[in-house]
């Protein structure tokens, strides 16, 4: 079976149209994502949603890796993987005792072999995870949702997201969550 649509970490909200997958409650799929293998097939799935769950997994780096490695071996080529998670320099990130790890725009890019080579090249001293791994994502989506705090201090309506980063970089609480997409790269299997 291809195309399949994962909601993983559903808790309680559960979409149509999507296979619900959880340890907790009543999922469709009842699946702890630490442990592996996943119950899908190579290649069988065409989109995940990871909706405020990525900072509950992996409290050890090599589980958290481990997911990436699943993701990638269940994903078909061009999947989206949607990932929404409270920003690192968020009190909503620091008031949940299950949070086990920051997620940022940053991490998911170690993930791309693309940047990875270009790193190599340069030098640099950025983890080249995807090819460690053997894995391939391209961050192609990255939307920054400012907080209440950041419009009591910018009531306007349109934000700048430049200036958000930048004030962001100075004073907690003004990116309330990060919304993410990556795509799945590999060669054509066919």
């Amino acid at each position: 079976m291809t195309g399949l649509r994962l909601n993983l970490g559903c808790g309680e909200r559960h979409f149509e149209g999507y296979i619900n997958v959880d340890k907790y409650g009543n999922p469709d799929v009842k699946q702890d994502l630490e442990i592996f293998p996943w119950p899908w097939e190579d290649n069988s799935v065409s989109e995940i949603l990871l909706i405020h769950v990525l900072e509950h997994l992996g409290q050890n780096s090599n589980t958290y890796l481990n997911i990436f490695k699943e993701m990638y071996r269940i994903c078909e080529r061009g999947a989206k993987i949607q990932i929404i998670v409270p920003h690192h320099r968020h009190d909503f990130f620091f008031d949940d005792p299950t949070h086990v790890r920051v997620v940022t725009p940053m991490g998911l890019s170690l993930f791309s072999q693309r940047l990875n080579r270009k790193w190599i090249e340069e030098k640099a001293a950025n983890s080249p995870l995807g090819l460690y791994l053997g894995v391939n994502f391209e961050l192609i989506e990255t939307y920054y949702k400012p907080s209440s705090h950041w419009f009591d201090l910018h009531p306007e309506a349109e934000v700048d997201v430049q200036f958000l980063l930048s004030e962001s970089t100075y004073y907690n609480n003004l990116i309330e969550q990060i919304e993410m997409v990556l795509e799945v790269v590999k060669e054509d299997i066919n």
